[in-house]
């Protein structure tokens, strides 16, 4: 699943309408007040998680005041499974520790869709499990199926930039260890570890870069920097020597001279000499990332020498 999100066209054709479980708990129910155990065997109102994890299982008692009215202050990700239910059952913690890790940025409403089949049916859900998010009292997104951890953590993030929260992304821990497998020579290791992390988020900026790490450090492995700088000054059209002597430069901290090296030879050649230049200065681009100035004036030299 390339993308988990579903349109918000579904929320504007009226499919989830919220405005009937307003005011439906009892005078007498509070947030907090134990009733009916969630999908995880929690009280519906108050934490279930510790004491301190923001997470809550919700019912239909309590579910205007930990859902819609908590949703105008942070947003709430409402969590719609059932417990005895695979799917649900190897979702449901992904979530949780997520929620954990937000440090009260939004907060985690589970509902057991067997307990409280009013809320789904208000939510249209059709299967479990199926994830909302609520901001401002409203339903602004939604995916059903188990997605992975990555790709959640961008939905999450999206869901928290359209509600206007500002919060530091946690490190991956797989991006981590990727990176000690680049930065100890371990590049197979490094390899997998990367493109196992595309898998699952295939825009993933920081995974591209260390990838393109890994194709620059094997093309230099075994080399001599100086040697092949100096060949590359002695042959300005061997286009072999060129990319080497480019691949040095960048891993010496010399990017801006790199693709001044690449763009030059763009200029000089043509065919498919041009393009095998084209690809390899594009993927040197990639290490930096597009936000990088250098990168920014790179480009535009290389599409008045391509134009």
């Amino acid at each position: 699943m390339s993308d988990p999100r579903i349109t918000s066209s579904i929320f504007t054709r009226g499919a989830v309408d919220l405005s009937t479980l307003r005011g439906a708990a009892p005078a007498s129910t509070r947030p907090g007040t134990p009733s009916q155990a969630g999908p995880s065997g929690g009280s519906p109102g108050t934490p279930a998680a510790g004491g301190d994890a923001p997470v809550v299982d919700v019912t239909e008692a309590t579910l205007q005041a930990e859902v819609l009215e908590r949703s105008m202050t942070m947003p709430v990700v409402v969590f719609f499974g059932a417990a005895g239910f695979p799917e649900s059952d190897q979702f449901a913690p992904v979530l949780e520790q997520l929620a954990a890790e937000g440090g009260g940025a939004w907060v985690l409403a589970r509902v057991d869709v067997q307990e409280n089949p009013r809320i789904a049916q208000m939510f249209r859900v059709q299967g479990i499990p199926m994830v909302y998010a609520v901001v401002g009292g409203q339903p602004i997104d939604a995916f059903s199926g188990v997605v992975p951890e990555a790709q959640l953590r961008q939905w999450i993030g999206a869901v928290l930039k359209a509600a206007g929260v500002t919060v530091a992304e946690p490190e991956d821990p797989r991006l981590d260890e990727a990176d000690d497998a680049l930065m100890s020579g371990d590049l197979d290791a490094a390899e997998r570890a990367y493109r196992k992390i595309l898998a699952d988020a295939p825009a993933d900026a920081a995974a591209e870069a260390g990838l393109a790490q890994v194709g620059v450090a094997r093309r230099v492995a075994g080399t001599d920097p100086r040697a092949a700088l100096a060949a590359a000054e002695q042959a300005p059209d061997d286009v072999d020597a060129q990319l080497l002597a480019a691949d040095i430069e960048v891993l010496s901290g010399l990017a801006e001279q790199a693709y001044a090296r690449l763009v030059g030879l763009v200029r000089r050649t043509a065919g498919e000499d041009r393009e095998k230049v084209r690809q390899h200065l594009v993927s040197l681009f990639t290490i930096a990332g597009p936000d990088d100035p250098a990168v920014a004036s790179a480009r535009r030299a290389l599409a008045s020498a391509l134009f």
